[in-house]
């Protein structure tokens, strides 16, 4: 369960280690190459303080590798990559001194040992006093930001637990005990309601195994966890089944169990060997790839849209009276909820003569869409031809609300309307484009655009969302199927 993410997130720290090493080297060079032009004090006059070097960069690309894998080493050998969660800012700042003081001794002996003697000591000396400085900023940026994020109650994922006995406490006493896995027990479920338990350990019980459905749409719940008897497992295959159906990933505490099942995986959370069931598996770094695109794309997109942004701005201000942006409480990623951007295309006042248009709707299902709709204004019209409306999502991209490809996101009321297996879309972060999109857009019926979002969500890759972006652009451009 946690066991692959650990692994992207190290992977990930020790590569943006890596970068922060090579920055202080490059500066350590530009510095040291150019350390007449910033030395002014004059000191000595008629002393050349530092002997000028002739030495390119090219001559200590040898000497930039070695010295990024021996800090990268030291930190992971002080234990830099386990978790920092539990430790204090002093521990992070020793390890770092510590790594440190190693990694330029190491340096300084390769240097020696193999008479690089291009290698001056002045740019040996800033060398040190720049990466540790640059090392010790970053730990401690990422501390304090990663405790205020703690602090404010994010990045937390929500577990229901199935099981009210021994094994079911001790799993819970685990997850309490250990903060820093970002793991949050709503509520337990209880598999053997004539126990008549209230509480598992000190987590309430909110309900009973038959209606673990309907304790799924009361909640957001991004995964249920199965700790019960090895005997009460075959009691578990209907709930297993609605998580399933409702694309909730649903896992399996064992000891030892050797199933072959598709779509299944094996993890562990500490010293406990889980069985996990996911609809669409996806491996962590394809994820962690997927949100680093996004950020950059959105990020770009929204510096070099910024005049466009001004202009649509001033347009909607001048035509017509109202706020700029359309706002409305959308469903994300498990039922999350957030607020949705777009400019306003509409009339002040649309939403409540929805009402008085519902039998015109064209699409079947919970969507409303009609082609000639009197609340349109005739700036919306064109916004909404050219998907100019959708730009700022980008926002919700950049913040972590959306993806820049994914299903639609939903309203609430639409969310209460669907079958259980439709339920299945929300277990991806919706996108600004899809398949739907791609393929007709309003032109697809609602039943046919739910089963487009699950091809999407059984097929997802990286190069999937790459040729769905690549086509549409000639859909936004063209118009196709908007309105």
């Amino acid at each position: 369960m946690l066991k692959e993410k650990v692994s992207v997130i190290k992977k990930a720290t020790i590569f943006f280690d890596a970068f922060i090493i090579s920055v202080a080297f490059f500066l350590a060079y530009f510095l040291r190459q150019n350390f007449y032009t910033f030395y002014k004090l004059d000191i000595i006059p008629s002393t050349q303080v530092i002997a000028r070097t002739t030495a390119s960069i090219s001559d200590y690309l040898v000497v930039l590798f070695f010295a990024v894998l021996v800090w990268c080493f030291m930190l992971y050998l002080n234990g830099m990559y386990q978790s920092m969660r539990t430790r204090s800012l002093f521990e992070i700042v020793w390890i770092v001194i510590k790594s440190s003081f190693f990694a330029n001794l190491f340096l300084g002996a390769f240097i020696f040992l193999f008479k690089l003697t291009f290698v001056s000591r002045a740019f040996f000396v800033i060398f040190v006093v720049v990466s540790l400085t640059f090392m010790l900023l970053e730990k401690m940026a990422i501390f304090f930001i990663m405790h205020h994020v703690r602090k404010q109650g994010y990045n937390y994922r929500r577990l229901l637990i199935v099981g009210t006995g021994k094994r079911a406490v001790n799993f819970i006493k685990k997850i309490q005990s250990h903060p820093e896995w970002g793991l949050k027990i709503l509520g337990a479920i209880d598999d053997e309601p004539y126990r008549e338990v209230d509480k598992v350990g000190n987590v309430g019980v909110i309900g009973i195994l038959k209606n673990l459905p309907q304790i799924l749409h009361l909640y957001t719940i991004d995964e249920v966890v199965f700790v019960v008897p090895r005997l009460r497992l075959n009691y578990m295959e209907n709930a297993i089944n609605a998580c399933e159906t409702e694309g909730v990933k649903a896992t399996i505490a064992v000891d030892l169990f050797d199933l072959k099942i598709a779509k299944s995986h094996q993890t562990e959370l500490g010293d406990i060997p889980l069985l996990t069931f996911e609809t669409t598996v996806a491996k962590e770094g394809q994820l962690f790839a997927k949100r680093a695109i996004d950020i950059v794309i959105s990020g770009l997109g929204i510096i070099l849209l910024s005049p466009l942004f001004l202009i649509v701005t001033v347009i909607i201000k001048l035509t017509s009276s109202g706020p700029v942006l359309f706002t409305q409480e959308r469903v994300s990623l498990n039922g999350r909820k957030f607020k949705f951007y777009k400019f306003r295309t509409m009339y002040k006042g649309a939403d409540k003569k929805l009402s008085e248009l519902k039998a015109q709707n064209e699409m079947e299902g919970p969507v409303f869409k009609i082609k000639k709709d009197p609340r349109i204004m005739p700036v919306g019209k064109i916004l909404r031809k050219f998907s100019i409306d959708e730009l700022p999502q980008l926002f919700n991209v950049f913040v972590g609300h959306m993806s820049l490809v994914g299903p639609r996101p939903p309203i609430s009321e639409e969310v209460g309307q669907y079958n259980p297996w439709q339920r299945r879309r929300l277990s991806m972060r919706p996108g600004i484009t899809c398949l739907w999109q791609v393929n007709g857009r309003n032109k697809i019926g609602f039943e046919e655009w739910m089963k487009l979002d699950l091809e999407y969500l059984d097929n997802w890759s990286l190069w999937l969302d790459f040729k769905i972006l690549m086509k549409t652009i000639p859909v936004v451009l063209l118009g196709i199927g908007a309105y």
